[in-house]
Parts: C-alpha cells; sequence; structure tokens
C-alpha cells in the first residue's frame, strides 16, 4: 500500500453488542481511560432503532479503526440528524479514516431522506476546525457556552469548559459538494487582509465590517499544558468575538492558518456570502 492510497477498511453499522462495547472502549482510547462522558452500547443500540446512526470503520482482522454515533429527531418539522461523536484509534489518525466515516454517515441520512446534520466542536481545536470547514465542508451558525457544563471532570476540558461552535452540514448544498470535491475557494487576499477581532488572542473592539476574522491558537492542547492561563485568555477572547458576530447576522464560513501558523475563521455578514 503507497502513502497515496486508502488504507485497507470495511465501513457498516455496528450490528453486534460487541461492536458496540467495541465503540465504547475506543471513545475511553480516544478521550483517555478517565474520560467518563462515553456514549454506551444500549444507547446506541436504542438509537438505531428510531432512525440514529452508529457505525464504524473495520479492519480486516475485525479491529475497529474508528466509529461515529448520532441520532435523529425532527426539528422544524423536517428530520435532521445530530451527529454526537466521531472517534478514530490513535494508530489510523490523519489517514482519512473520520472523513471516510462522515461520508458513511452522509451517504446513509441521504438514503433516509435526510439532508442535514447538525453538531458541534470547540472553536479552540484548530485542526478540527480545518477539517469541519474546509474537509466536509459546514459552516457554523450559533456558540454556545460550556455547552457539556464545566468540564471540570474530564482532564480533555479542564480549565476551559465546554464551549462549543454549532455546525450545519448540508449534504446537499453546494458548499458541501466543492469541499468534498477538494474545490472550496482558496483564501482570497481581502480574505486575509480583514480585520481581527482579538488579536493574539487580546480583546479589541470588535470592527465593524461586512467580512472579519476571529483568531484562535494552532494548538490549544500544547499551549494548556505550557500555561493554563494563556488558553483561558484565548477562550475568553475569542468567545467574545464569536458571541458578538453570531449574534448580528454572522456566520462562520472558513478557517485557515497563515504562514506564521496564526490561525483564523472568517466570519461573514449574511448579505455577504453564501452557505
Amino acid at each position: 500500500m503507497t502513502a497515496a492510497e486508502p488504507p485497507p477498511l470495511v465501513l457498516r453499522p455496528l450490528d453486534t453488542f460487541d461492536e458496540l462495547e467495541a465503540a465504547v472502549a475506543l471513545q475511553k482510547q480516544v478521550w483517555g481511560a478517565a474520560f467518563d462522558d462515553v456514549t454506551s452500547a444500549p444507547m446506541m443500540r436504542v438509537a438505531r432503532q428510531l432512525g440514529g446512526l452508529a457505525a464504524g470503520a473495520f479492519v480486516g482482522d475485525g479491529t475497529l479503526a474508528g466509529a461515529v454515533f448520532g441520532l435523529t429527531g425532527p426539528q422544524g418539522g423536517r428530520l435532521v440528524h445530530w451527529s454526537y461523536f466521531l472517534a478514530v484509534a490513535p494508530g489510523w489518525q490523519d489517514r482519512g479514516v473520520g472523513r471516510r466515516l462522515k461520508l458513511f454517515q452522509r451517504d446513509r441520512m441521504l438514503e433516509a431522506g435526510v439532508t442535514e446534520v447538525r453538531w458541534t466542536f470547540d472553536p479552540l481545536e484548530a485542526r478540527n476546525a480545518h477539517f469541519n470547514l474546509n474537509r466536509l465542508g459546514v459552516y457554523a451558525d450559533a456558540y454556545a457556552r460550556d455547552y457539556y457544563g464545566s468540564g471540570e471532570a474530564s482532564p480533555l476540558h479542564r480549565g476551559l469548559g465546554t464551549d462549543r461552535l454549532v455546525v450545519s452540514w448540508q449534504l446537499t448544498g453546494a458548499r458541501v459538494e466543492l469541499a468534498l470535491r477538494g474545490r472550496l475557494p482558496r483564501v482570497s487576499p481581502r480574505i486575509d487582509a480583514a480585520p481581527v477581532a482579538n488579536p493574539g488572542g487580546h480583546d479589541a473592539r470588535p470592527p465593524e465590517a461586512p467580512l472579519v476574522r476571529v483568531e484562535v491558537p494552532a494548538d490549544v492542547q500544547a499551549l494548556k499544558a505550557a500555561t493554563l492561563p494563556e488558553a483561558v485568555r484565548w477562550r475568553a477572547s475569542s468567545r467574545r468575538a464569536f458571541e458578538h458576530y453570531l449574534g448580528r447576522d454572522y456566520t462562520v464560513a472558513g478557517f485557515y492558518c497563515d504562514a506564521e501558523s496564526r490561525c483564523f475563521y472568517w466570519l461573514v455578514r449574511a448579505a455577504e456570502g453564501e452557505r
């Protein structure tokens, strides 16, 4: 197998209780043995009975390399799927497994007549921002403080809380189609010159412009390990910026890191951009 070839995996629903239990073990493997906010095997089994999805990427020997889970229900008079977790085993990360699981999820939802999938992610996690916005083509239209509580019981979240961006994946939308083909427009000089609401993680007067940027650290977990107060400062300044703009008809439309490893979201006012 060359580096360009996808890993030899089989993607399919988690059918047996043992497979569901393997997905529970995978969550602990990815987020740490002390992580106690796992989705249980019974919950995943019940959710599947009502249109939810619990699926895995399996190696030839039956090892679970990754899993995705979500629930389906009515929202605004139509069915929407809420993707709760996507987990990829450490040895399989950065090999396209997560994207393949999301595409499997997309195919299954379209078969069921669902055209929108929603989920949350921590806006300080630059790697997740790139995956969600650039590789999948989501947009974000809401910011939620401590969506999963204070996070103090979790080593992953302790000290920073669980603020989240709420994203929408419009499965048949033009933006998603472009992203999946790797053809989303590149960062333009106009975007790169847009004013920054929180330069360097510091508070500033929110610029009033049709296109603005919000800066986040390139690696918040490394920053948190080195100096928690600095990470807390980034949380506070980005929170204020996101809440300001998302409450004023802006949407989060993209994400990039420049040559100096400074990372930015760009936000557009509703009249200025398309989803």
